[in-house]
């Protein structure tokens, strides 16, 4: 009888990426026995973000099922389709999920990573308690997550004809003049289509989060601030 690969124990880590203008959210970046494998073979590949672990299990993006299942893991900070990302192909046998079959469309040339097998139990519990790690988050993180569906679920633009576009942390840019830094806190952005086939128009709203508050008391007040009144004479134009 042949021996079986040995298994490897898989840990998710929120990392805020270096290049966050791209995505200001967390990446949730996997490690396979402590290793991130993935920065060895795509050094300029960052892992799905936070933002799309919010949803039901099987939505999530290393969720794994019978049938074989190609994932990105990981792709540059401009598009897959320009720079090439880096693709595993996952699925659950029995008490073993599977990742094997890579491929790498930045560079075919380079090598990928070797089969990896996981226990499905210590997979999935480590699935699950990524979707709800909160530890890594900055006071701006927070107000965001919060704010976001402090918002969603108001239907406050849908009452006036908008949709809610995105709402992310921004953070202070690195190396800029004092001058020129805006004050860490949150943009929200929303849009209105002007009838069939016109234009689109784009709000934002600049909030700012400070440190020294709690947050979910600053988030209270910047949720008044929106929901108060009509958003497309409180917003700037964008």
């Amino acid at each position: 009888m042949t021996d079986q690969p040995a298994i490897s124990t898989l840990t998710l880590q929120h990392r805020i990426p270096d290049d966050w203008a791209a995505d200001p959210w967390a990446e949730v970046r996997p490690l396979i026995d402590g290793v991130d494998v993935l920065k060895e073979v795509h050094p300029e590949g960052v892992a799905p973000s936070c933002r799309h672990w919010t949803g039901p299990a099987e939505s999530r993006p290393l969720a794994v099922t019978e049938e074989p299942r190609r994932v990105m893991i990981t792709e540059p900070v401009c598009t897959a389709g320009c720079c090439g990302a880096l693709y595993v192909t996952m699925r659950r046998e029995g008490d073993r999920v599977i990742w094997d079959s890579w491929e790498n469309t930045s560079d075919i040339a380079a090598p990928v990573p070797a089969a990896f097998h996981f226990d499905t139990a210590q997979y999935e519990a480590e699935l699950a308690r990524a979707a709800g790690d909160r530890s890594w988050e900055e006071p701006v993180d927070t107000a965001a997550r919060l704010l976001q569906q402090t918002l969603a679920d108001s239907g406050w633009f849908e009452r006036w004809g908008c949709v809610l576009t995105s709402v992310s942390p921004r953070r202070e840019e690195p190396g800029l003049p004092e001058e020129l830094r805006i004050a860490e806190g949150v943009d929200v952005v929303f849009h209105q289509v002007q009838g069939p086939g016109g234009r689109t128009d784009f709000y934002r709203y600049e909030l700012f989060v400070t440190p020294d508050r709690p947050v979910e008391e600053q988030v209270r007040q910047l949720a008044a601030r929106i929901l108060g009144d009509d958003p497309r004479k409180t917003a700037e134009p964008w």
